[in-house]
């Protein structure tokens, strides 16, 4: 009987999961998470106003709840926790899932004044992340910038134009929804160095933009000028052309005075954050850009400044090494195989990675589903040679005798439960535990 540890809740982890149940009847699946609560991103990535997309939770926790799968939350692999080599000598196999945790940096002076952020830390604050650590992000600012044109910068703008009767429905933490009530942006700039073309939104990400209250969706014709493909776009993908139909709409729609702007801009790279007052971000130099003909752009020469007392960048998310685990410092990747850790350019045995560790920060949830089919062909490909090692005992046991204090299935219902009435206390739904010590005290009574 094959026993599997799988290191990582997110959706590839559980696909990875689900897909060794599907095919091998007698799998052992432990699940592990760093976290005591499971589904990764789609619990601290997706925006607490998507809530169909968050709805995925109910498939991925069909998974977990399998007779053969144990989800051990609160488990720490490779520095301060479980080491890579101990963990594989407790089970025969050990599928790696462990995502791209960090973010890109933009790499201009300025970056690090207080005041700019990573988009990953805007997200991880208002879906309570426990490892959140940065707070005040719109406390005094009026303007702020958002440096990207992917779905995560259309969701953080999304969220700083929304107003406290829409997010306190949802599941955001308390002191997101307060601090977000009191906001005082009024105009949001979301800068992309190429032309719309070229942008990485889905069509219905960017439209929701326009069904926002009170806010007002600027596009400058002369951006969409700029861009060859937006006098033509026939011969773009569907996408594409979906996106500068929305686009060519907004710029040729007329000012109604809202609240808010959102001003999607284009053609514009980062060059310098400056320093306004208290020594706290003031504004971004962007240059100017135009095409090269070949799907780049070049600098111009010229410059244009905007004023933003809070920047985000959004520029993508990139992997984190896991001691104990070769690692591409390039990619930002595990070397590997068709899923098959590579040490020294060979398959090391019983060690496999899947998701976004495996091939990078690319595609949208679904496309986990083949890269885990793709890694779990090949572990059962190798399961014969696999299965033969005498495994030393249970590995919950070894993993509490390694230091682990494992949260089970029962102490994530009851951090579920407390959720439920933390909201009701608040008089709202469910709303999320902000910290590592609530989430381990209503573990702790599961």
């Amino acid at each position: 009987m094959l026993r599997v540890a799988v290191v990582g809740s997110g959706p590839s982890g559980v696909y990875t999961a689900q897909s060794l149940l599907q095919q091998d009847p007698e799998v052992l699946v432990d699940v592990l998470d760093r976290l005591p609560c499971p589904y990764g991103l789609v619990r601290y990535g997706v925006a607490p106003d998507h809530e169909k997309i968050k709805s995925l939770q109910q498939n991925l926790r069909t998974v977990l709840e399998h007779e053969r799968v144990r989800f051990l939350g609160g488990v720490r692999v490779g520095a301060d926790g479980v080491s890579v080599d101990r963990l594989r000598e407790m089970y025969h196999a050990v599928v790696y899932c462990v995502g791209a945790a960090a973010d890109r940096r933009l790499g201009v002076p300025g970056e690090d004044l207080p005041g700019s952020f990573s988009a990953t830390e805007f997200v991880a604050w208002y879906s309570a992340h426990p490892d959140v650590a940065a707070d005040g992000f719109v406390a005094g600012a009026r303007s702020a910038v958002v440096v990207g044109m992917g779905n995560v910068a259309v969701d953080v703008t999304r969220i700083l134009a929304r107003g406290a009767a829409e997010l306190s429905p949802t599941d955001i933490p308390q002191a997101a929804l307060t601090a977000l009530a009191a906001s005082e942006v009024t105009d949001i700039h979301m800068v992309g160095r190429r032309g719309p073309a070229q942008a990485r939104f889905t069509t219905k990400e960017l439209r929701e933009l326009g069904t926002l209250p009170d806010t007002d969706v600027l596009v400058d014709e002369a951006e969409l000028a700029l861009d060859p493909a937006c006098a033509d776009p026939s011969a773009l993908p569907a996408a594409q052309r979906r996106n500068i139909e929305v686009l060519r709409g907004w710029a040729a729609g007329p000012r109604s005075g809202r609240r808010r702007r959102i001003h999607l801009r284009f053609f514009l790279r980062p060059g310098e954050l400056l320093e306004g007052g208290g020594g706290r971000v003031g504004a971004v130099r962007f240059e100017r850009t135009a095409p090269d003909g070949r799907g780049g752009v070049t600098g111009t020469g010229r410059f244009e400044e905007i004023g933003a007392q809070l920047v985000l960048r959004s520029v993508g998310y990139r992997g984190v090494p896991l001691e104990g685990l070769p690692f591409d410092a390039g990619s930002g990747t595990v070397p590997q195989l068709a899923g098959r850790v590579l040490r020294g350019g060979a398959p090391s045995p019983g060690e496999y990675v899947a998701g976004w560790i495996k091939r990078g920060p690319t595609g949208v949830i679904g496309t986990n589903r083949p890269c885990a089919k793709e890694t779990v062909t090949s572990l059962l490909a190798d399961s014969p040679a696999l299965a033969r090692r005498q495994l030393p005992g249970d590995p919950l046991t070894l993993l509490r005798q390694a230091g682990a204090e494992p949260v089970g299935w029962a102490g994530w219902l009851a951090i579920e439960r407390a959720e439920a009435a933390w909201g009701a206390s608040l008089g709202r739904g469910v709303v999320k535990l902000p910290d590592w010590s609530a989430l381990r005290s209503a573990a702790g009574r599961g």
